[in-house]
């Protein structure tokens, strides 16, 4: 007997027009372009564990039971035994700068080829990166690099986490519509490999298993919506949960001579029990329902975390479909997670005029960050 197959239905805000709200449209700025970029090598989770000859079968299993299929990284490298060389932490400096400013570049490009743009449109470049500290950052290294006008505005955004990218969007568009008709650029640049502790702990395991490298940057203006057509941003909203602000962070390992994330292992369950209630008050005044959201674009933060959103908000996979791609082929990403989501979303072609759609990101906080988009 043939098992009956499960077919991933759309959310239904996507099959019926969505309600008038009291949301002012006019003056927005819309997201007109995105693009992405990762390195040259990517490896399955089974080459990572190879590659660092790891047996610890608890160890193992948090790779193996990731919902991670491959992710971009940037090893270190050989050494004359064949064995991986242990980075200092000035190798993983060196790594964020070099692999921060080729996929910076490239995901820039890329999102002014989807915006129909070139370098001399961009008035306002923003960058957002947690993965190692700069100075100059990464806005200026870009601007170089990219031989932009030295004139263009920019803004580093540092240290903020996964949640960043929201937090600098919000910026973005808040200079966009002070400066209608010019372009504003915010860039993701993640090189998580730079970030990375190999001491066979399962605090760094996971870590380990996680996060991956790549940039994402996506184009802001406001103009004609015939000019460049894209989702109208309505509205952010943010939730910081105190009790939980040491869940997600950076310390020195002294043993290490390197900093080291830590993730507490109930930051899936912290972020899911918060998740309707940010989204409660982002929807709050605008006559809009959680039903009436078509697309959900949630930050690919791990299989748990996703998994914990998704049952709090009553989402169905489908709802989170691109989240949970991103993860299998990507990893985390940190900041940029949700824009490698929205790049997917807007290829698939299914989103329609009037459709609504809600970003979300979680990170150090311990935050939830939202928006309401409309496309």
């Amino acid at each position: 007997m043939t098992p009956p197959q499960t077919v991933a239905l759309p959310h239904p805000g996507a099959i019926r027009p969505a309600p008038d709200s009291p949301l002012a449209h006019s003056g927005c700025a819309r997201l007109v372009g995105a693009g992405t970029a990762v390195p040259a090598t990517s490896y399955s989770q089974q080459d990572v564990l190879d590659i660092f000859g790891i047996e610890d079968p608890r160890v193992r299993s948090v790779f193996l039971n990731s919902a991670i299929d491959r992710r971009y990284l940037t090893l270190p490298p050989e050494g004359p035994d064949g064995r991986r060389v242990a980075e200092e932490q000035g190798a993983l400096l060196a790594k964020h700068r070099e692999q921060g400013i080729d996929m910076g570049v490239r995901a820039v490009l890329a999102c002014l080829k989807s915006a129909g743009a070139e370098l001399s449109d961009i008035g306002y470049l923003c960058c957002v990166t947690s993965t190692g500290f700069l100075t100059p950052g990464f806005s200026a290294l870009l601007i170089r690099e990219l031989g932009m006008d030295r004139h263009t505005s920019r803004v580093d955004v540092v240290g903020m986490g996964c949640n960043a990218g929201l937090n600098a969007l919000n910026a973005v568009n808040g200079w966009a519509r002070t400066h209608p008709g010019e372009l504003a650029v915010m860039v993701c640049v993640e090189a998580c490999s730079a970030a990375y502790v190999f001491d066979g702990t399962m605090r760094t395991s996971v870590v380990n298993s996680l996060f991956g490298d790549g940039a994402a940057a996506v184009a802001v203006i406001a103009d004609d919506p015939a000019a460049r057509p894209g989702p109208a941003i309505l509205k952010f909203t943010s939730c910081v949960i105190p009790e939980a602000v040491g869940a997600m962070r950076y310390d020195w390992d002294d043993d290490q001579g390197r900093f080291s994330f830590f993730l507490d292992p109930h930051v899936p369950y912290v972020v899911g029990a918060h998740a309707e209630i940010v989204v409660g008050k982002l929807l709050s005044g605008t006559g809009l329902r959680r039903a009436d959201l078509a697309h959900w674009l949630v930050h690919s933060g791990g299989k748990k975390v996703i998994d914990s959103v998704r049952v709090n908000l009553g989402l169905t996979q489908y709802d989170v479909r691109h989240t949970t791609e991103v993860l299998r082929d990507y990893g985390n990403v940190s900041s940029g997670s949700f824009l490698f989501s929205y790049e997917r979303l807007s290829s698939e072609g299914v989103a329609l005029p009037g459709d609504y759609g809600l970003l979300m990101t979680m990170g150090p906080g311990s935050t939830i960050e939202t928006a309401l988009v409309r496309w």
